[in-house]
């Protein structure tokens, strides 16, 4: 909304800042925060009274987390989101496809993630949506976002995967682009949503991998600079540079009060909300494979469940003492806090050699 404040430096130069993507990231970034910081312990308040014992802690994890957690809220993502789409909302150049296809995955993912929280506290169950039929709408709102992205991008490239490393190396999926993009997105949504199991462990390699991003959409969306680092050139997408910020915002004011001991959780509605911005924007800048190492965190905690499940149903036996894994750790007698540190650290490297392949070709 600002962005067209930068319409009058033709006549007032002091208008003309608001035209700089930098500069309405920046602005971005701290509105979100504002917002989270000014508006988060109404919405706690409030969420602590409707939910009355708050959200219900797995029986079969760690013993101390029946102490420590229970009675705590959840539903936080309400705050993530209420934060980062205004700031989206007043920063962005709302003229600009991609922010939209992004703000539509984000708010539709939230809105399954709070239909699933709801179910949780409700029933005072950790099953919530059942997972065949959430997976299935997810796909469906993915896919749908990934035709729009293709439709937004010049066709010589739009249903291109794009591999790191190596200069102009793509291979051409065609319609399986669409089935791609969609696999992105839903597995992003709901690998952070795996992740998000202990305070601050979610939030803060979501806010790295924004980051990231932001540079990343920043790089491909100016012509000079992809040219220069020889990156496929995306018209459009510097512009989520500023939803990248207001992302990372709103992450560092819900950080505040999930900090351990939590006052809330981020729940499914953030989670999945967050997830699946950053598989969009990964789709839309044709970094997907990049995703995959900066989110690498995501990825492993997801891969923990899936060998975890599989492991179990073909021998009887589990490889983790629980998954996902930041639990196995747990009872091996890391505690939360080094659990949670360390794979911050963790997210951190992976984020620097993601950021790698932006230079080494």
């Amino acid at each position: 909304m600002l962005y067209f404040l930068g319409q009058l430096g033709e006549s007032l130069a002091v208008f003309n800042v608001f035209r700089y993507i930098t500069f309405r990231t920046a602005g971005a970034v701290v509105t979100a925060l504002f917002f989270v910081f000014l508006f988060g312990p109404g919405i706690i308040a409030l969420l602590r009274v409707r939910q009355g014992r708050g959200q219900p802690i797995r029986e079969d994890g760690p013993q101390g987390h029946l102490l420590t957690k229970k009675g705590t809220p959840t539903m936080g993502g309400l705050m993530i989101l209420a934060g980062a789409v205004s700031s989206i909302l007043l920063w962005s150049n709302l003229a600009n496809g991609y922010v939209w296809v992004v703000l539509a995955v984000t708010i539709t993912f939230g809105a399954i993630g709070l239909y699933d929280d709801y179910l949780k506290v409700k029933r005072m169950s950790h099953k919530g949506f059942g997972g065949r039929q959430r997976l299935l709408l997810e796909a469906l709102i993915a896919m749908v976002a990934a035709y729009f992205l293709a439709q937004l991008t010049d066709p010589a490239i739009s249903t291109s995967l794009f591999f790191p490393f190596v200069k102009g190396l793509a291979v051409p999926l065609y319609w399986g682009f669409y089935l791609f993009g969609a696999f992105v997105i839903v597995s992003a949504g709901n690998s952070v949503n795996l992740t998000d199991g202990l305070d601050g462990l979610a939030i803060v390699p979501v806010m790295i991998a924004a980051a990231c991003f932001g540079l990343i959409a920043y790089l491909i969306g100016s012509e000079n600079f992809a040219e220069y680092l020889l990156l496929n050139h995306v018209p459009g997408t510097a512009e989520l540079a500023v939803v990248c910020g207001a992302l990372i915002g709103a992450g560092l004011g819900f950080l505040w009060f999930n900090a351990p001991p939590a006052q809330i959780f981020m729940g499914d509605t953030g989670s999945l909300a967050l997830g699946g911005a950053l598989g969009t924007i990964a789709v839309a800048t044709k970094h997907e494979i990049v995703l995959a190492i900066i989110g690498g965190l995501f990825v492993l905690e997801a891969v923990s469940v899936i060998v975890q499940v599989t492991s179990f149903k073909l021998t009887g036996k589990r490889v983790f003492k629980m998954a996902p894994i930041h639990h196995h750790f747990e009872h091996l007698g890391w505690t939360e806090s080094q659990v949670v540190i360390r794979f911050w650290i963790i997210s951190f490297v992976l984020a620097l050699i993601g950021l790698s392949s932006l230079k080494l070709r």
